[in-house]
């Protein structure tokens, strides 16, 4: 836990909150650039909601220099933000832990109503919350729709869990001693958070950091930075205190340098981190320097099991809403189909059809869309040497296969049959709208199969025998499990990984855990 007297002697700025009608500017010997106010983004777009300078210590800063973001639709530039660095962080750091100091003081349902007004301004903006993601990240609307009051789920469910931090008193064998376990919350977070869900990533380790009394250092995906900042907006009218959220966006040029100054400066109590498993395992190592709590939620390489018991319709509704959402580009999207021999033939045909019938790829704002762009041409490049890897070994492509016209972000939905194990697409995480299925024979084969990755985050299977249920579900390594069901998160349910996929949960009761640790105290001579 953080001691609240390390910077007693810090020249660290006691900052003011900025009014959420006008730019606060910074002090007068504070040697920054001119601040921008707003973006200039694409019509349609709220110019209250869509900020382009930092958020630190309750004032909009701005840095030295800046980067474009880009529509990954069109490639169109939605505007220039802040490019944070080093010296940005350390000043977001600074002023999160005088904030912190009488932050922790503030009683849970103070805490508990603060949060429920920053949750009912994210439902009063929520259209023009969604625009900003699909502008961002390409996602359909509908998606990003539905993305904001998950979002917003987080911020109300966490501020009533704020009230339910309990501690307990243990028996003792002494008469004259009583034993009492406290939980306080462990000081500044830093939150380090992905592009496919630019705003639920944040309020899901947010909301439980400010419920549990700590205060926040957020750095955003480069790729979406905007709804890190409108969820700043809002977080300033609901009231929030000056330096509990802070916001220092950056470059990919800057990213680790960032990310490194956050691990190790000593007045970071925690690190929650939602990203690739690679750079996970560098954030441990900076982490375990000076000893930090962490959370991890990192890649996935979830299977997909239909045995021959399955309801067939049901199975191919739950594949298409489990790979195909965000066109592919979630951590607990299926990525490995496996089917049993039984039914192979009747699954891969119907799951061909829905896939031609009911996914259309295009611009996000378009209402036909149901599968928008990947979010660079990194990612099409990925895919593209998933599928190409695939079909070099033997693979058979049922549908799609290739970009799509659309543009150059934009991938075909794509279903590969005939896939073996020694291909990339069953090795390692596409990340994109690429189904390949693998044929068993028996479930051991099928539970080997998906067990062999050394991650596990999600998994699901599809099948109607109750004693196949209860052994499969147990038996697969893996933090979450969809049982005849494609769709699983939900703000009131733990979600996380086991092995090389994370440490920690988020979400759920147990999510505010990571943000508090216990105190024993032994009161004696009664």
């Amino acid at each position: 836990m953080a001691t609240c007297l390390r910077l007693r002697s810090c020249p660290a700025p006691h900052l003011r909150r900025a009014p959420p009608s006008r730019v606060c500017r910074p002090r007068a010997d504070c040697p920054v650039a001119p601040i921008r106010c707003y973006a200039r983004g694409p019509a349609g777009l709220s110019s209250a909601l869509l900020r382009t300078d930092g958020f630190v210590g309750g004032l909009w800063v701005s840095a030295a220099a800046t980067f474009p973001v880009h529509d990954p639709a069109s490639g169109a530039e939605l505007g220039v933000v802040a490019d944070c660095g080093v010296p940005e962080a350390r000043a977001a750091v600074r002023a999160a832990y005088e904030a912190f100091c009488s932050w922790r003081g503030v009683s849970a349902k103070e805490r508990s109503s603060l949060l429920r007004k920053w949750y009912d301004l994210m439902i009063q903006n929520k259209d023009d919350l969604a625009k900003i993601i699909t502008a961002e990240s390409g996602k359909p609307l509908k998606e990003a729709q539905g993305e904001i009051l998950y979002s917003a789920n987080f911020l109300e469910w966490f501020s009533e869990e704020a009230r339910r931090v309990y501690g307990d008193i243990i028996s003792t064998p002494a008469k004259e001693r009583r034993a009492l376990v406290l939980k306080q919350p462990l000081g500044v977070a830093a939150i380090i958070t992905p592009w496919n869900f630019p705003s639920a990533m944040i309020t899901r380790k947010v909301g439980a950091a400010l419920a549990a009394g700590c205060t926040v250092v957020v750095k955003p995906a480069e790729d979406t930075p905007f709804s890190a900042l409108a969820l700043a907006e809002l977080a300033n009218q609901a009231g929030i205190p000056p330096g509990v959220y802070n916001v220092i966006p950056c470059s990919q040029k800057k990213a680790k340098e960032v990310g490194e100054a956050l691990c190790t400066d000593p007045l970071v109590s925690k690190i929650s981190f939602t990203g690739s498993t690679a750079t996970g395992k560098v954030l441990l190592h900076h982490a375990a320097n000076s000893v930090k709590r962490v959370s991890m939620e990192l890649g996935g390489h979830a299977p997909f099991i239909v045995f021959d018991s399955a309801n067939v319709d049901q199975a191919v509704a739950g594949a298409m809403a489990s790979k195909f959402r965000n066109s592919g580009q979630t951590c607990v999207c299926s990525n490995r189909f496996l089917v049993q021999s039984g039914i192979h033939d009747s699954f891969v045909k119907k799951f061909a059809e829905a896939i031609k019938t009911n996914l259309h790829v295009g611009n996000g704002f378009e209402e036909r869309t149901t599968q928008g762009p990947l979010i660079n041409a990194k990612a099409v490049e990925k895919v593209e040497k998933h599928v190409s890897d695939a079909i070099s070994k033997g693979a058979t492509v049922v549908t799609g296969g290739k970009r799509h016209h659309v543009g150059e972000n934009f991938f075909e939905p794509t279903l590969l049959s005939n896939v073996t194990r020694d291909m990339l697409c069953s090795q390692e995480e596409t990340f994109g709208p690429v189904a390949p299925v693998i044929k068993f024979n028996t479930e051991e084969e099928a539970v080997a199969i998906a067990n062999a990755a050394d991650v596990g985050l999600a998994g699901y299977f599809y099948s109607q025998d109750p004693a196949q249920i209860w052994r499969v579900a147990e038996r697969l390594e893996v933090g979450m499990v969809g049982v005849n069901e494609g769709l699983i998160s939900s703000v009131e349910c733990p979600f996380g990984g086991v092995k090389q996929s994370g440490l920690g949960r988020e979400g759920s009761k147990y999510g505010i855990d990571e943000y508090l640790e216990l105190k024993y105290v032994c009161f004696g001579g009664l």
